[in-house]
């Protein structure tokens, strides 16, 4: 999904690994077997992407390899059960970083953790396989392609933990706020088109990737649709397709880790003619928000919005 600088230097293992599970987001769900229907009981059964995932018992010593996984646990409430997370999980404050990375996760280091549950975006280096073999449940929540699976995955861990009904709680006031800014945004907006980086070479995201899907909320079109390389989801465009587009937005995702920014953009060739850099329209967002598909969606989305009234503003 800008793990801060770490992010873009593991950019293709991170395509590379949306890419194998996008195929499996559209069937993502969750079951539980519960002797009763008011509260959460043990064993639950989880329909991941990695297959059916039994948790014997609510956990209570969880490691999330995933910064997107951290703050949805952290958010729905479990947080107090989250014994380690890996080093890019930079948010909430208080979540007990590590060195584990998610990216080459050290199986022997996460097992001397004891942990009753793992998250995980990816099965990197065999994880899962390895701890299943020590009877350690792991749940692997990749990327989605849309706030469907992001709420799946939110809904899967409230499974998991016992926390149902925070779980659904959570997703309920993401979709009502998410629904009020885009309702509220200003519907001249509908059309204009937009070019989203990820970092200054030029990766960006069709309307195919979660990131993507809610620009098209607000009815934005995205160049890289039709850019060669559009079926990954993630092109690679040349700064010439873009100035030749000429879109009436720029996001930036690569502020943090890359230093970008709507002066830095104005420097490069030829990009000072664009009709987004002339007017101002280079849009700076924060590249944890814009990469992670956590309860921040939210933010991102009221970003978009506010860029949008500003532009409707000088129309």
């Amino acid at each position: 999904m800008s793990y801060r600088s770490h992010h873009y230097r593991v950019k293709s293992q991170i395509i590379g690994l949306i890419l194998s599970m996008f195929c499996l987001l559209g069937t993502f769900d969750v079951a539980a077997s519960s002797a009763s229907s008011t509260s959460a009981q043990f064993p639950v059964v989880v329909h991941a992407v990695n297959g059916d995932v039994t948790i014997a018992s609510k956990p209570t010593r969880i490691i999330s390899l995933s910064p997107t996984a951290t703050e949805d646990l952290f958010a729905i409430g479990a947080g107090s059960s989250v014994i380690a997370v890996d080093n890019d999980s930079d948010y909430p404050k208080s979540a007990p970083k590590t060195s584990l990375s998610g990216y080459t996760p050290n199986i022997e280091a996460v097992e001397h953790y004891h942990p009753d549950l793992v998250v995980v975006v990816g099965d990197e280096g065999g994880l899962v396989a390895a701890l299943q073999k020590v009877d350690i449940p792991v749940i692997v929540q990749p990327a989605p392609a849309n706030l469907t699976g992001v709420y799946g995955e939110i809904s899967a861990l409230g499974v998991a933990t016992g926390l149902r009904h925070q779980a659904q709680a959570l997703i309920a006031t993401m979709r009502a706020k998410i629904s009020a800014v885009v309702n509220s945004a200003p519907t001249f907006a509908k059309h204009q088109s937009y070019y989203a980086e990820l970092d200054p070479t030029f990766y960006s995201v069709t309307s195919k990737t979660l990131l993507g899907s809610i620009f098209s909320l607000f009815g934005l079109k995205n160049i890289a649709d039709r850019a060669s390389g559009a079926a990954s989801g993630y092109p690679q465009l040349s700064s010439e397709y873009i100035v030749s587009a000429n879109p009436n937005l720029v996001f930036l995702a690569d502020t943090i880790c890359c230093g970008q920014s709507a002066k830095s953009v104005k420097l490069r060739a030829g990009w000072s003619t664009m009709t987004a850099v002339k007017r101002g329209d280079v849009i700076g967002l924060s590249d944890d928000i814009a990469s992670r598909w956590g309860p921040r969606v939210v933010i991102l989305a009221q970003q978009i919005e506010k860029a949008l009234v500003k532009l409707s503003s000088r129309s």
